[in-house]
Protein backbone atom coordinates (compact mmCIF):
# COMPACT_ATOMS: atom_id res chain seq x y z
CA UNK A 1 0.00 0.00 0.00
CA UNK A 2 1.34 3.44 -0.58
CA UNK A 3 2.86 5.16 2.23
CA UNK A 4 0.68 8.55 2.13
CA UNK A 5 1.54 9.35 5.30
CA UNK A 6 4.94 10.21 4.63
CA UNK A 7 4.56 11.93 1.25
CA UNK A 8 1.11 13.50 1.96
CA UNK A 9 -0.27 15.14 -0.82
CA UNK A 10 -0.06 18.55 -1.28
CA UNK A 11 -2.96 21.14 -0.10
CA UNK A 12 -4.67 23.19 -2.37
CA UNK A 13 -6.59 26.89 -2.13
CA UNK A 14 -9.71 26.78 -3.08
CA UNK A 15 -10.83 30.00 -4.03
CA UNK A 16 -14.57 31.06 -4.47
CA UNK A 17 -16.22 34.38 -5.12
CA UNK A 18 -19.15 36.12 -5.96
CA UNK A 19 -20.81 39.51 -5.44
CA UNK A 20 -22.37 39.87 -2.26
CA UNK A 21 -25.43 37.47 -1.55
CA UNK A 22 -25.23 35.14 -4.63
CA UNK A 23 -23.87 32.32 -1.84
CA UNK A 24 -20.40 31.99 -1.75
CA UNK A 25 -20.70 31.92 2.04
CA UNK A 26 -23.29 29.43 2.42
CA UNK A 27 -21.90 26.97 0.01
CA UNK A 28 -18.69 27.20 1.61
CA UNK A 29 -19.63 26.52 5.35
CA UNK A 30 -21.57 23.68 4.01
CA UNK A 31 -18.25 22.34 1.54
CA UNK A 32 -16.20 22.66 4.85
CA UNK A 33 -19.12 21.30 7.72
CA UNK A 34 -19.22 17.69 5.13
CA UNK A 35 -15.52 17.37 4.96
CA UNK A 36 -14.27 18.41 8.18
CA UNK A 37 -10.76 17.64 8.69
CA UNK A 38 -9.46 17.89 4.77
CA UNK A 39 -10.56 21.75 4.29
CA UNK A 40 -10.90 25.02 6.79
CA UNK A 41 -11.52 28.48 6.20
CA UNK A 42 -8.90 30.80 5.79
CA UNK A 43 -10.12 33.50 8.53
CA UNK A 44 -9.46 36.97 7.19
CA UNK A 45 -8.32 39.64 8.74
CA UNK A 46 -10.82 42.53 8.35
CA UNK A 47 -11.01 46.63 9.41
CA UNK A 48 -15.47 46.21 9.64
CA UNK A 49 -16.88 46.17 12.71
CA UNK A 50 -18.37 42.42 13.43
CA UNK A 51 -21.95 41.76 11.99
CA UNK A 52 -24.55 40.13 14.47
CA UNK A 53 -23.61 36.96 15.62
CA UNK A 54 -19.94 37.17 14.35
CA UNK A 55 -17.22 36.18 16.23
CA UNK A 56 -13.46 37.30 16.13
CA UNK A 57 -11.30 34.43 15.27
CA UNK A 58 -14.31 32.89 13.67
CA UNK A 59 -15.73 34.71 10.72
CA UNK A 60 -12.64 37.38 10.69
CA UNK A 61 -9.95 38.63 12.56
CA UNK A 62 -11.36 41.87 13.54
CA UNK A 63 -8.19 44.64 13.86
CA UNK A 64 -7.58 48.23 13.95
CA UNK A 65 -6.80 50.26 10.63
CA UNK A 66 -3.31 51.02 12.11
CA UNK A 67 -2.74 47.03 12.77
CA UNK A 68 -4.17 45.87 9.58
CA UNK A 69 -1.22 48.78 8.29
CA UNK A 70 1.68 47.00 10.41
CA UNK A 71 0.96 43.49 8.75
CA UNK A 72 1.04 44.98 5.42
CA UNK A 73 4.41 46.55 6.40
CA UNK A 74 5.65 43.15 7.86
CA UNK A 75 4.41 41.37 4.75
CA UNK A 76 2.21 39.26 6.27
CA UNK A 77 -0.53 39.27 3.79
CA UNK A 78 -1.18 36.69 1.05
CA UNK A 79 -3.36 39.01 -0.55
CA UNK A 80 -5.11 42.54 0.92
CA UNK A 81 -8.09 44.62 -0.94
CA UNK A 82 -10.09 47.18 0.02
CA UNK A 83 -13.99 46.27 -0.57
CA UNK A 84 -16.60 48.30 0.38
CA UNK A 85 -14.75 50.50 2.48
CA UNK A 86 -13.01 48.18 4.82
CA UNK A 87 -10.35 46.40 4.09
CA UNK A 88 -9.76 42.35 4.23
CA UNK A 89 -6.17 40.46 4.30
CA UNK A 90 -4.94 37.08 4.42
CA UNK A 91 -2.09 35.98 6.44
CA UNK A 92 0.19 34.19 4.94
CA UNK A 93 2.15 31.67 7.44
CA UNK A 94 -0.78 29.61 8.61
CA UNK A 95 -2.25 28.98 5.08
CA UNK A 96 1.48 28.19 3.81
CA UNK A 97 1.77 25.49 6.54
CA UNK A 98 -1.85 23.98 6.11
CA UNK A 99 -0.87 23.25 2.17
CA UNK A 100 2.46 21.53 3.44
CA UNK A 101 1.01 19.26 5.79
CA UNK A 102 -1.65 18.30 3.33
CA UNK A 103 -4.33 20.17 4.16
CA UNK A 104 -6.93 22.38 2.31
CA UNK A 105 -7.30 25.87 2.60
CA UNK A 106 -11.10 27.60 1.48
CA UNK A 107 -11.19 31.31 0.45
CA UNK A 108 -14.39 33.54 0.70
CA UNK A 109 -12.57 36.48 -1.35
CA UNK A 110 -13.69 38.93 -3.87
CA UNK A 111 -12.40 38.84 -7.53
CA UNK A 112 -9.13 41.32 -6.27
CA UNK A 113 -8.20 38.80 -3.60
CA UNK A 114 -8.62 35.50 -5.96
CA UNK A 115 -6.52 37.46 -8.98
CA UNK A 116 -3.42 38.16 -6.00
CA UNK A 117 -3.67 34.76 -4.51
CA UNK A 118 -3.59 33.09 -8.47
CA UNK A 119 -0.77 35.33 -9.12
CA UNK A 120 1.51 34.48 -6.01
CA UNK A 121 0.66 30.28 -5.92
CA UNK A 122 -0.82 29.59 -9.47
CA UNK A 123 0.19 25.83 -9.12
CA UNK A 124 -1.66 25.52 -5.40
CA UNK A 125 -4.86 27.86 -6.58
CA UNK A 126 -8.70 26.10 -7.70
CA UNK A 127 -10.93 29.44 -8.86
CA UNK A 128 -14.99 29.08 -8.42
CA UNK A 129 -17.05 31.90 -9.24
CA UNK A 130 -20.34 32.08 -8.32
CA UNK A 131 -23.63 33.74 -10.07
CA UNK A 132 -27.07 35.10 -8.73
CA UNK A 133 -30.09 33.42 -11.57
CA UNK A 134 -30.99 36.71 -12.11
CA UNK A 135 -30.37 40.52 -10.40
CA UNK A 136 -33.36 40.51 -9.19
CA UNK A 137 -32.77 38.00 -7.17
CA UNK A 138 -29.53 38.93 -5.79
CA UNK A 139 -31.45 42.05 -4.51
CA UNK A 140 -34.20 39.87 -2.97
CA UNK A 141 -31.29 37.91 -1.04
CA UNK A 142 -29.71 40.76 0.27
CA UNK A 143 -32.84 42.28 1.51
CA UNK A 144 -33.92 39.10 2.93
CA UNK A 145 -30.70 38.75 4.81
CA UNK A 146 -31.13 41.71 6.65
CA UNK A 147 -27.52 42.55 7.88
CA UNK A 148 -26.67 45.43 6.16
CA UNK A 149 -28.13 49.35 6.16
CA UNK A 150 -30.14 49.91 2.97
CA UNK A 151 -27.77 52.17 1.62
CA UNK A 152 -24.81 49.54 2.16
CA UNK A 153 -27.24 47.14 0.21
CA UNK A 154 -27.48 49.46 -2.44
CA UNK A 155 -23.25 50.22 -3.07
CA UNK A 156 -22.97 46.24 -3.21
CA UNK A 157 -25.76 46.17 -6.14
CA UNK A 158 -24.02 48.79 -7.70
CA UNK A 159 -20.88 47.44 -8.04
CA UNK A 160 -22.08 43.54 -8.28
CA UNK A 161 -21.87 44.02 -12.64
CA UNK A 162 -18.48 44.98 -12.35
CA UNK A 163 -17.32 42.07 -9.98
CA UNK A 164 -19.56 39.57 -12.02
CA UNK A 165 -17.68 41.07 -14.73
CA UNK A 166 -14.59 39.10 -13.58
CA UNK A 167 -15.85 35.79 -14.27
CA UNK A 168 -13.61 35.03 -16.97
CA UNK A 169 -10.66 34.67 -14.42
CA UNK A 170 -12.14 31.95 -12.59
CA UNK A 171 -11.63 28.12 -13.59
CA UNK A 172 -14.85 27.29 -12.57
CA UNK A 173 -18.08 29.42 -13.14
CA UNK A 174 -21.39 27.97 -10.86
CA UNK A 175 -25.06 29.74 -11.21
CA UNK A 176 -26.75 29.56 -7.88
CA UNK A 177 -30.37 29.08 -8.85
CA UNK A 178 -30.96 26.06 -6.86
CA UNK A 179 -28.62 25.70 -3.45
CA UNK A 180 -28.09 22.14 -3.92
CA UNK A 181 -27.32 21.68 -7.38
CA UNK A 182 -24.76 24.43 -7.00
CA UNK A 183 -23.64 22.33 -3.75
CA UNK A 184 -23.13 19.37 -5.59
CA UNK A 185 -21.62 21.03 -8.70
CA UNK A 186 -18.97 22.42 -5.71
CA UNK A 187 -18.14 19.77 -4.53
CA UNK A 188 -17.53 17.53 -7.11
CA UNK A 189 -15.08 20.03 -8.48
CA UNK A 190 -13.00 19.68 -4.95
CA UNK A 191 -12.70 16.59 -4.95
CA UNK A 192 -11.74 15.86 -8.50
CA UNK A 193 -8.82 19.08 -7.90
CA UNK A 194 -7.82 17.31 -4.58
CA UNK A 195 -6.96 13.99 -6.86
CA UNK A 196 -4.75 15.36 -9.14
CA UNK A 197 -1.50 13.66 -9.87
CA UNK A 198 0.91 17.13 -8.99
CA UNK A 199 -0.82 17.50 -5.75
CA UNK A 200 -0.64 13.59 -4.67
CA UNK A 201 3.74 13.04 -4.05
CA UNK A 202 3.09 9.76 -2.44
CA UNK A 203 1.83 8.42 -6.29
CA UNK A 204 5.29 8.68 -7.87
CA UNK A 205 6.90 5.98 -5.22
CA UNK A 206 3.76 4.07 -5.51
CA UNK A 207 3.83 3.44 -9.37
CA UNK A 208 7.72 2.91 -9.17
CA UNK A 209 6.60 -0.01 -6.67
CA UNK A 210 4.17 -1.42 -8.83
CA UNK A 211 6.50 -1.29 -11.70
CA UNK A 212 9.32 -2.92 -9.56
CA UNK A 213 6.83 -5.59 -8.97
CA UNK A 214 6.52 -6.57 -12.32
CA UNK A 215 10.18 -6.27 -13.36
Amino acid sequence: MPDRARTPRRGLMLVISSPSGAGKTSLSRRLIAEHQGQIELSVSCTTRAPRPGELDGREYHFVSTDEFEEMIRGQAFLEYATVHENRYGTPRDAVMAMLELGRDVLFDVDWQGAFTISAGAPGDVVRVFILPPTMADLRSRLLARAQDDPKVIERRLSRAEGEIEHWTEYDYVLVNDDFDCAYEELRRIYLAERSRRERNAWLAAFVRGLLAEGS
